[in-house]
Formats: structure tokens, C-alpha cells, sequence
């Protein structure tokens, strides 16, 4: 299967699952990349493919997000290995414009937690008196 037949198709499986959102997250991501995987495509293209149709279709694809948080923790952690407060407010207002206000700011903490807890960058700057982040992980219910 050529690239741009393989495009086409993306475009409809995109707007299938992705229809009631615009969001892509990583099982619908999962699923669309098997279908290229079936046609003889590799892996690689069929990623490439799948972006280039999300962004051209206005559609958000969960993975890029994550990719982009991960990017910006380690940016954030390179000074000292820590991730304060403010440097987690700019990667969320970061994140939010990325993700184009399909996901609420909530899941996006979420995301940006679980991130951090996934690539061990979970170590933060705590004031004397609070830990903002076990705090924001008590407000998510995620402890």
C-alpha cells in the first residue's frame, strides 16, 4: 500500500474514532497503526502518516502530547532535577494549548503526573510549610 493511499484511509479512521472529540488517544492511536501494519507499511511511516493527517485534520494525537510533556519535564528538570511549581503551571499552559482545549485541565495534570511518575522526574521544590505536589495529587485523587 503507497504512503498517500495509506493517508486516505487515516483520514477516515481518524474521523471515525475521533469524531465525537478530535482526540486520538493511544488504544485509537494503537488501533489505526495496526491497520498500516497489516497493509506491509512499517511502523515508522505509518507514525509519520498518522501526525501529518491528525495536524491536517485539526485533530489532537494523545501521543504527541505525552511526547511534548516528556520533552519539557526533562527541560524543566536539567537545572537541578527538580520540577517546581511554576515550571509545572508553564508545561500545563503549555499542554493545554497543544492539546486545543480537548481535554479539560484536570486530565491534563493528570497526564503531566503521570508522566513525570512514568519517567522518574517526579522529584519536586517544596516550599517549608507545603508540598504543592502531593497536594495536587490528593485534589486529582491519584495517591
Amino acid at each position: 500500500m503507497l504512503l498517500d493511499e495509506l493517508k486516505k484511509r487515516f483520514v477516515d479512521e481518524v474521523k471515525l474514532r475521533g469524531y465525537d472529540d478530535k482526540y486520538i488517544d493511544k488504544i485509537e492511536e494503537r488501533e489505526i497503526l495496526q491497520i498500516a501494519i497489516q497493509q506491509g507499511v512499517g511502523i515508522e511511516p505509518a507514525r509519520a502518516a498518522l501526525a501529518q493527517v491528525c495536524e491536517h485534520e485539526a485533530y489532537v494525537l494523545e501521543s504527541a502530547v505525552l511526547k511534548q510533556i516528556k520533552e519539557r519535564l526533562e527541560v524543566a528538570a536539567a537545572k537541578d532535577g527538580k520540577i517546581d511549581q511554576n515550571e509545572f503551571d508553564a508545561i500545563l499552559d503549555a499542554v493545554r494549548k497543544a492539546a486545543h482545549g480537548r481535554k479539560n485541565d484536570r486530565d491534563l495534570k493528570k497526564m503531566i503526573i503521570l508522566v513525570m511518575e512514568d519517567t522518574g522526574l517526579n522529584r519536586v521544590k517544596t516550599g517549608w510549610f507545603r508540598d504543592w505536589y502531593a497536594g495536587l495529587k490528593r485534589d486529582l485523587g491519584m495517591v
